[in-house]
């Protein structure tokens, strides 16, 4: 059975291209705009992984994963934080939060897929 990845980012072309990376390895994948699409769309689901973006409208990433990790759904899923943002102190936010690993945009498709490897194996 495939796996399912929930990616959040406001940008479209930035969910398209992570979606078209990972459905051609294989993975189902659910797309939201934002942190709280992203809630509402983790709710009753049983995903492998997310990955989100940090600098969103409505609600951001760091907010994302603090909820996300208050739902038993997303409890223990890694989180995988895909941003421009590479200051220390913006990864340790991310790492508090409850983020599993952080990737620098713009991202390589294969470097996503061997650090998903990596997480989710």
């Amino acid at each position: 059975m495939a796996r399912t990845i929930l990616i959040v980012d406001d940008s479209l072309l930035v969910r398209q291209m992570v979606t078209l990376t990972l459905q051609e390895a294989g993975f189902n994948v659910l797309q939201a705009e934002h942190g709280q699409d992203a809630i509402t769309k983790l709710a009753g689901k049983s995903l492998d992984l997310i990955v989100t973006d940090l600098n969103m409208p409505v609600m951001d990433g760091i907010s994302f994963i603090s909820k996300a990790r208050q739902m038993k759904e997303a409890r223990f899923v890694p989180i995988l934080m895909l941003t421009t943002e590479s200051q220390p102190e913006m990864k340790q936010k991310g790492k508090a939060a409850g983020a599993t690993g952080w990737i620098v945009k713009p991202f390589d498709p294969p470097q996503l897929l061997a650090v998903i490897a990596k997480v989710i194996g």
